[in-house]
């Protein structure tokens, strides 16, 4: 157990609208401002999806140099982009039986916009998004190369789980290969089962046995979805983990009141200090994730 929490802010996502949620930020700088927002509350980490102009998924490398590089001139948060994109816009590649398919090549360039880290989905799932099925296709050798990747641009993994196989298959096997360095930071996912085959919904059963069954050497955080958000991350916080909340997860405060993701952050942190936790700074952040270490040996 850590001596501090590290909370999360995932202000955007690849899937939610401002149709849902006025409030959701898609533009570079509609996001910063955000993010700046998030961290004055006590976020210590954003989890970063971009948008294109006209607010669809993509993982440009040059928007997310845009969004990192204004977030950058408001504060010091950790950085985390993600390679697993959205179910719009470039994401998507249309299928000739109907369905579409999660762009791989497009995922990959998620890591070349100088983030300390980013999400890696080391899972073969279906997202159901509106009417489109749309297959997100992460075999073992494109495990393979999504790691390398990771390696080459020296990004630490968050890994992403949605359920027991996601960590006891690809997730352990490329830590055992040696793709990252312990602290291994696993986020787990639960709630998406309604549009997510091969997602959980959120119980804190399931989230104490995926819990253990975790590697040696690692280290959690929970992203619950939607109405499981503040009843999952309050048992995190009990359990000793970190915790994710955010527009990305969920677009309510309270039944009727639509969030905001600063709204979210302040809230997660009363309910930490309440229970005598500690809240990670980015830099603390960085400690316990060990990025500072993995600064230092990029640089030599």
């Amino acid at each position: 157990m850590s001596s501090k929490v590290i909370i999360t802010v995932a202000p955007t996502g690849g899937m939610a609208s401002k149709a849902a949620n006025p409030n959701l930020p898609t533009q570079p700088e509609e996001i910063a401002e955000s993010v700046h927002r998030s961290w004055k509350e006590g976020a210590a980490i954003a989890a970063l999806h971009a948008r294109r102009p006209d607010d669809q998924a993509t993982c440009n490398a040059e928007i997310y140099r845009r969004i990192n590089g204004l977030i950058r001139e408001r504060c010091d948060i950790v950085i985390n982009n993600s390679t697993g994109g959205g179910s719009s816009g470039d994401m998507l590649l249309p299928r000739p039986d109907g369905m579409f398919e999660n762009n791989f090549e497009e995922r990959l360039k998620g890591l070349d916009a100088g983030a300390e880290m980013a999400t890696f989905d080391g899972f073969t799932a279906v997202d159901v998004f509106g009417e489109r099925e749309i297959l997100v296709v992460t075999t073992p050798s494109r495990c393979e190369t999504l790691a390398k990747r990771f390696q080459e641009r020296g990004v630490k993994p968050e890994w992403e789980v949605f359920n027991p196989a996601h960590i006891l298959q690809d997730v352990t096997r490329l830590i055992q290969k040696g793709y990252d360095k312990p602290p291994y930071y696993i986020n787990i996912v639960l709630g998406t089962d309604r549009n997510f085959q091969g997602g959980m919904p959120y119980s804190h059963d399931l989230l104490t046995a995926m819990v253990r069954m975790l590697p040696p050497h690692a280290i959690w955080c929970l992203s619950a979805i939607g109405p499981a958000q503040l009843p999952g991350t309050t048992q995190a916080l009990l359990m000793g983990g970190h915790v994710r909340v955010g527009l990305e997860d969920n677009n309510y405060y309270a039944k009727g009141v639509l969030a905001t993701n600063e709204m979210l952050v302040a809230r997660t942190v009363r309910i930490a200090r309440e229970l005598n936790l500690e809240i990670a700074s980015p830099g603390e952040a960085r400690e316990i994730l060990g990025l500072t270490q993995q600064r230092q040996l990029g640089a030599a």
